[in-house]
Protein backbone atom coordinates (compact mmCIF):
# COMPACT_ATOMS: atom_id res chain seq x y z
CA UNK A 1 0.00 0.00 0.00
CA UNK A 2 1.45 3.66 -1.07
CA UNK A 3 -0.41 6.13 0.64
CA UNK A 4 1.30 9.60 2.60
CA UNK A 5 -0.78 11.39 4.83
CA UNK A 6 -0.48 15.37 4.27
CA UNK A 7 0.48 17.79 6.72
CA UNK A 8 0.06 17.01 10.43
CA UNK A 9 -1.92 13.94 9.57
CA UNK A 10 -1.10 10.33 10.35
CA UNK A 11 -2.81 7.11 9.12
CA UNK A 12 -3.04 4.52 11.58
CA UNK A 13 -4.09 0.78 11.48
CA UNK A 14 -6.86 0.54 15.16
CA UNK A 15 -6.42 -1.75 17.58
CA UNK A 16 -9.02 -2.85 19.48
CA UNK A 17 -9.36 -2.99 23.50
CA UNK A 18 -10.32 -5.88 25.38
CA UNK A 19 -13.88 -6.08 25.96
CA UNK A 20 -13.92 -8.88 28.46
CA UNK A 21 -12.29 -9.05 31.68
CA UNK A 22 -9.86 -11.71 33.43
CA UNK A 23 -12.87 -12.98 35.23
CA UNK A 24 -14.89 -13.10 32.03
CA UNK A 25 -16.91 -10.03 32.82
CA UNK A 26 -18.19 -8.64 29.04
CA UNK A 27 -17.82 -5.10 29.03
CA UNK A 28 -20.72 -3.19 26.96
CA UNK A 29 -19.48 -0.85 24.24
CA UNK A 30 -21.46 1.80 26.05
CA UNK A 31 -18.74 1.35 28.92
CA UNK A 32 -16.10 2.63 26.89
CA UNK A 33 -17.77 5.85 25.21
CA UNK A 34 -15.18 8.17 26.31
CA UNK A 35 -12.35 5.91 26.70
CA UNK A 36 -9.47 7.25 24.50
CA UNK A 37 -8.84 4.89 21.80
CA UNK A 38 -5.66 2.92 20.59
CA UNK A 39 -3.60 2.59 17.58
CA UNK A 40 0.03 2.21 15.63
CA UNK A 41 1.26 4.66 13.02
CA UNK A 42 1.58 3.05 9.44
CA UNK A 43 1.98 6.28 7.79
CA UNK A 44 2.81 9.85 8.72
CA UNK A 45 2.45 13.28 7.12
CA UNK A 46 5.24 15.30 7.14
CA UNK A 47 4.24 17.91 10.03
CA UNK A 48 1.65 21.63 9.70
CA UNK A 49 3.12 24.75 8.20
CA UNK A 50 2.98 27.51 10.38
CA UNK A 51 1.54 31.03 9.86
CA UNK A 52 5.94 32.29 8.42
CA UNK A 53 5.77 29.09 6.22
CA UNK A 54 8.28 27.22 8.09
CA UNK A 55 7.63 23.36 8.69
CA UNK A 56 6.47 22.15 12.19
CA UNK A 57 7.69 18.63 12.24
CA UNK A 58 5.57 15.63 13.68
CA UNK A 59 6.23 14.60 16.96
CA UNK A 60 5.05 10.89 16.43
CA UNK A 61 6.44 8.40 13.72
CA UNK A 62 5.80 5.51 11.71
CA UNK A 63 5.75 2.27 14.22
CA UNK A 64 4.18 4.85 17.30
CA UNK A 65 1.95 3.10 19.56
CA UNK A 66 -0.38 5.56 20.89
CA UNK A 67 -4.08 6.80 22.30
CA UNK A 68 -5.74 9.36 20.12
CA UNK A 69 -9.39 11.04 21.45
CA UNK A 70 -12.29 8.86 20.29
CA UNK A 71 -14.41 10.62 17.65
CA UNK A 72 -12.15 12.71 16.13
CA UNK A 73 -10.90 10.12 13.26
CA UNK A 74 -11.81 9.76 9.68
CA UNK A 75 -12.31 5.53 9.12
CA UNK A 76 -10.96 4.46 5.32
CA UNK A 77 -11.63 1.36 4.27
CA UNK A 78 -8.51 -0.51 1.89
CA UNK A 79 -8.44 -3.84 1.10
CA UNK A 80 -11.24 -4.30 2.56
CA UNK A 81 -9.83 -3.81 6.18
CA UNK A 82 -10.63 -0.38 8.09
CA UNK A 83 -7.86 2.26 9.07
CA UNK A 84 -8.11 5.30 10.35
CA UNK A 85 -6.69 8.90 9.71
CA UNK A 86 -6.19 11.30 12.51
CA UNK A 87 -4.20 14.68 12.82
CA UNK A 88 -1.54 15.07 15.26
CA UNK A 89 -3.24 17.43 17.42
CA UNK A 90 -5.84 14.71 18.44
CA UNK A 91 -3.08 12.11 19.26
CA UNK A 92 -3.25 12.37 23.54
CA UNK A 93 0.18 10.00 24.00
CA UNK A 94 2.37 7.98 22.77
CA UNK A 95 2.43 4.52 24.30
Amino acid sequence: MNLKPLNDNVFLEPLEEEKVTKSGIVIPDTAEKEKPMKGRILAAGPGRIDDKGSRIPMSVKVGDLVLFKKYSETEVELESKKYLIVEEKDIIATI
